[in-house]
C-alpha cells in the first residue's frame, strides 16, 4: 500500500491536526456542509494540501459509504501524515458530537418521561419528519436523472415496506445498476509518488489487525456489545451517499428487526443527534447508550465509523481504479437511487408515528419551508422545540 504525504517539507504535528479538526467539530452542524469549512482550513488557511489533492478526497469521500465529512476530515490527516493524521483528525472532528450526544442521552433516560420534556420530544418528531423528507428531496434531486433511477427509487421503497431487508434492496439495486446504467470514462486520478510506502503497509497491517483483535474480544467477553457493533459495522458498510443514508438502514435493524427501541425513541434519536454538531449517524451513540450504557455507547460509535475509516484508507490507494471502474461506477448509480426510495420509506414510516394534530401540521410545515429556504437546521430545531414546550 503506498501512500503520500503532502508537505513533507513541512510536518504537521498529530496534535495540531487533532486541536483544529477538534475546534471545527464543536461548530460542524450541517453534515456534509461542513466538506466547505474543511477545504477552507486545510487549503487555504494551513495550506496542509492543495486544491487537486483536496477535491480528489472530496471525491473519494461521495464515492465509498459513511458519513461524507467525517470521510475527508480523515482524508486531510492521512494526506498530512498517513494513518495515525487520519485517526487524529477522525477523532477530533467526530468527539464533539460523540460526547455531546452521549450526555444528551443520559439526560433523555433520566428526564424524557417528565411531561414538559416529552411534550418537547412530541414537537421534536414533527421537525425529525420535516428533516428527513428534506433530505428525501435533496437527494433525489441529485440522483433521480433518468427514468431507470426513479424506477429503482420505487421499488427499492416498494421493497423495503413489503419486509424484505434494507441491505438486500442495496445489494440488488447495486446488480440493477450495473445492468442498465452507462457512465462516461472519468479521467485518471492524480497520483502521487510513494514517499513511505513500508511504513504505511505496516500502519494498515496494525490498524486491522487491532480492529479484529477487538471485535474478538468483544465476541468472547460480552455477546451483546459484539451484536451491537456487527450490527453498526455492516450499516456503515452499506451506507453509501453519506450519513443520512444510514438512517433506514438503521431504522430497520434497531426497530423492525431487533426490537430494541420502539419508532419514537428512535426519532427521539434522530432529533438529539441534530442539536449535536457532526454527521446523522451519530445517532448511534443514542442507541448504544440506551441499549447498553456508556459502554454501549462507546462501542457502537466507534463502529458506525471504524469499516469506513479503513475503506477511506484503502480508497485512497487505489482511487484512480475506482474511478476508471465502470462496474463499480454503475452498481453506486444503482445503489444511490435505491437511498431515495429508502428515504422515502423512512419519510412515511416517521410520518405514520406521529399522532397529527393542526399544531404539528404546522410546525412541519414551518420546518419545511425553513429547510427549503437553506436556514440552518440547528436553528430549526431549536425554534421547533421552543414551539413544542409551549403548545404541546
Amino acid at each position: 500500500m503506498s501512500m503520500e504525504y503532502e508537505n513533507s517539507d513541512r510536518p504537521v504535528s498529530l496534535a495540531q491536526l487533532f486541536l483544529s479538526f477538534l475546534r471545527l467539530g464543536l461548530t460542524a452542524f450541517g453534515g456534509p456542509t461542513m466538506v466547505a469549512y474543511i477545504g477552507e482550513m486545510s487549503v487555504k488557511k494551513f495550506q496542509w494540501l492543495d486544491q487537486g489533492v483536496f477535491k480528489n478526497g472530496v471525491a473519494l469521500s461521495q464515492s465509498i459509504p459513511g458519513a461524507t465529512a467525517m470521510q475527508v476530515a480523515g482524508y486531510v490527516g492521512l494526506k498530512t501524515r498517513g494513518i495515525p493524521g487520519a485517526i487524529a483528525t477522525f477523532v477530533g472532528f467526530g468527539l464533539p458530537a460523540f460526547l455531546f450526544m452521549l450526555l444528551l442521552s443520559w439526560a433523555y433516560a433520566m428526564f424524557g418521561d417528565i411531561p414538559r420534556v416529552a411534550s418537547l420530544f412530541r414537537g421534536l418528531q414533527v421537525i425529525v419528519v420535516a428533516i428527513i423528507a428534506n433530505a428525501t428531496y435533496m437527494f433525489s434531486k441529485g440522483t433521480l436523472r433518468k427514468y431507470q433511477d426513479i424506477l429503482i427509487a420505487i421499488t427499492s421503497a416498494a421493497a423495503l415496506w413489503s419486509g424484505i431487508s434494507p441491505f438486500f434492496v442495496i445489494l440488488g439495486a447495486a446488480l440493477i445498476g450495473i445492468m442498465v446504467f452507462r457512465v462516461e470514462k472519468v479521467p485518471l486520478a492524480s497520483k502521487y509518488p510513494d514517499s513511505n510506502g513500508d511504513k504505511s503497509d505496516c500502519q494498515f497491517f496494525i490498524l486491522t489487525a487491532t480492529t479484529v483483535a477487538a471485535i474478538a474480544c468483544l465476541f468472547l467477553a460480552n455477546r451483546k456489545l459484539f451484536d451491537l457493533a456487527l450490527l453498526m459495522m455492516k450499516i456503515d458498510l452499506f451506507a453509501f451517499g453519506g450519513g443520512f443514508a444510514s438512517v433506514p438502514l438503521m431504522l430497520q435493524e434497531v426497530v423492525n428487526v431487533r426490537g430494541w427501541m420502539d419508532s419514537k425513541t428512535f426519532m427521539d434519536g434522530i432529533a438529539l443527534g441534530q442539536v449535536t454538531p457532526g454527521p446523522i449517524v451519530i445517532t448511534t451513540t443514542f442507541v448504544g447508550f440506551l441499549t447498553n450504557g456508556i459502554t454501549g455507547a462507546i462501542v457502537a460509535t466507534a463502529a458506525i465509523f471504524i469499516p469506513s475509516f479503513i475503506l477511506l484508507v484503502l480508497g485512497s490507494h487505489i482511487f484512480s481504479r475506482l474511478q476508471q471502474s465502470a462496474l463499480f461506477q454503475r452498481s453506486l448509480k444503482g445503489i444511490l437511487a435505491s437511498f431515495v426510495g429508502l428515504l422515502l420509506f423512512v419519510t412515511v414510516k416517521f410520518a405514520f408515528a406521529v399522532p397529527w394534530n393542526m399544531v404539528k401540521v404546522i410546525i412541519v410545515a414551518g420546518a419545511m419551508a425553513g429547510l427549503l429556504k437553506k436556514i440552518d437546521i440547528l436553528y430549526i430545531v431549536l425554534a421547533g422545540a421552543c414551539v413544542s414546550m409551549l403548545l404541546l
